[in-house]
């Protein structure tokens, strides 16, 4: 059954058609990458899908609701979180500080309960760092919840990113070059990672450029090539795709 739901989507840049009448679907429960060239139009369509940019034309829709002018932050309330191919973090907050943010879409506490510390407003906050910690824990992070993030190395860094996505509490997960500046440990982790969390019922759409990683763990792959769908399918049917490998190898003249 398919949880998010592309139809004609197309968005120009000037003269630049960026992402050029594309539609494509995710199903629930599945691992589905998004591959192409530099400049294909990938990260495009995760900002189109995530409302951080209108569309020229086209739908999408998230279990059946269309989230074509919705704010970022209403996408996220409804069940999609997604990292960046750059780290978005807090850079002076604290390991925990970062993933309890992430939190914050979940929270009911309003301006009067934190301003005068009421008991819900005290119960929310307990709630709030007691799941944090649990996705500290599942990152790999423990031990480190109050190291400010700026301070962790590459790698750990982008582990704390998909935690505080995490915290969100998606339907869906969009990971935007998960892989990039890993070494080969932390690439085969996070791997394994995506697949527990897959397993554990949440739906993973990435993009990546990393074959190993695509090909391991991807059970559908849509192929992009200046703003065009090119080629959908299985591991295998991508691989032995004579207009994928054109894209990525060229053709002899």
């Amino acid at each position: 059954m398919a949880l998010l739901e592309v139809r004609n989507l197309t968005k120009s840049f000037g003269g630049l058609v960026a992402v050029n009448d594309v539609s494509f679907h995710v199903d629930e429960g599945e691992i589905l990458s998004m591959i192409g060239p530099n400049g294909a139009g990938k990260t495009t369509i995760f900002n189109l899908i995530t409302g951080v940019l209108p569309p020229d034309k086209g739908e999408i829709r998230f279990n059946g609701r269309n989230l074509v002018g919705l704010r970022p932050h209403q996408i996220t309330e409804l069940g999609i979180a997604r990292t960046f191919q750059t780290i978005r973090l807090f850079p002076n907050l604290t390991v925990l500080e970062n993933v309890m943010a992430g939190l914050h879409c979940r929270t009911k506490a309003g301006l009067w309960s934190s301003l005068f510390q009421t008991r819900v407003q005290q119960e929310e906050e307990k709630f709030i760092r007691e799941k944090a910690l649990e996705y500290v824990r599942f990152m790999g992070l423990e031990g480190l919840e109050f190291e400010l993030a700026k301070n962790l190395p590459y790698g750990l860094q982008k582990r704390l990113e998909i935690a505080r996505a995490l915290a969100t509490n998606p339907r869906i997960l969009m990971l935007d070059e998960p892989a990039a500046g890993l070494n080969e440990q932390e690439t085969s982790e996070l791997m394994e990672t995506i697949t527990k969390l897959r397993d554990q019922g949440i739906t993973i759409f990435l993009i990546e450029h990393d074959m190993k990683v695509v090909m391991g763990i991807s059970e559908r792959i849509i192929v992009l090539d200046n703003g065009y769908k090119i080629a959908e399918g299985t591991p295998e049917e991508i691989q032995n795709n004579p207009r994928v490998i054109e894209a990525y190898l060229g053709k002899e003249e």
